[in-house]
């Protein structure tokens, strides 16, 4: 199935939550859901196997971040609940990523890297994480580790993808948090975009929480974001 890129982050701390969001798509054709840290330790591996069979498509952002043998077995585990993209810190290097695809049975899991999270700003980079260079220079130097380690493709703000695009030999996707349409709250989000200019600049996937998941209408917030992905998409043509 063809599914809009827009993925519906369920940043919520229990089942009941996320099953009253979803309840809008029952009759519908069930859109991509991102689950994280939050909702994963509190539902378990099993309510996400569910919502995979329910038809679901599922991005697992949990940001594997360990030595090589741990992330490896974690991925083991994780690829049995059938989700479709799973995510890992590119700054634990070409070892550990290189052990995780090598973990992988098979290339419909798409193992995506993490680059600078959408909170971090040029003062923290450089004053609190000590690494000497433009918040873009990192995301692009990580990205390159994740490319040469044959991951799949990173996880990035809206504002690199471009050089992105640019700079790193294809294929590789990209994934795009911190999306806020126009006129929404940027929250705690520091590098955020438009879904307008996200896909102008090339970004495969949108993820998406917040401005959906607190809406007065989240179905009518959500189809207003694919419609506008897929007009720009036809402009492209």
């Amino acid at each position: 199935m063809n599914r809009p890129p827009v993925i519906i982050a369920l940043d919520f701390p229990d089942a009941a939550s996320c099953e009253a969001l979803l309840a809008q798509w029952n009759e519908q054709a069930k859109p991509w859901i991102k689950v994280g840290y939050q909702l994963f330790y509190a539902v378990g591996p099993a309510w996400v196997a569910q919502k995979k069979e329910e038809g679901y498509s599922i991005f697992l952002d949990l940001k594997l971040h360990d030595i090589p043998n741990t992330v490896a077995q974690g991925v083991k585990s994780l690829e049995r609940l059938g989700v479709d993209i799973l995510t890992l810190h590119a700054s634990g290097g070409s070892k550990m990523l290189e052990a995780a695809l090598e973990a992988r049975t098979s290339e419909r899991l798409k193992l995506i890297a993490v680059t600078q999270l959408t909170s971090t700003d040029q003062q923290m980079l450089n004053h609190e994480l000590g690494i000497k260079s433009s918040v873009e220079d990192s995301v692009l130097q990580l990205a390159s580790i994740a490319r040469s380690s044959k991951i799949d493709g990173v996880v990035c703000s809206g504002q690199e993808v471009t050089r992105i695009k640019n700079e790193i030999e294809p294929p590789f996707l990209t994934v795009v948090p911190g999306i806020r349409p126009k006129g929404h709250d940027t929250h705690d989000q520091k590098r955020i975009v438009t879904p307008t200019d996200a896909i102008h600049n090339g970004a495969d996937y949108l993820v998406v929480g917040r401005p959906i998941s607190k809406a007065r209408s989240p179905r009518q917030v959500y189809e207003q974001i694919v419609q506008e992905v897929q007009e720009v998409k036809e402009s492209q043509i």
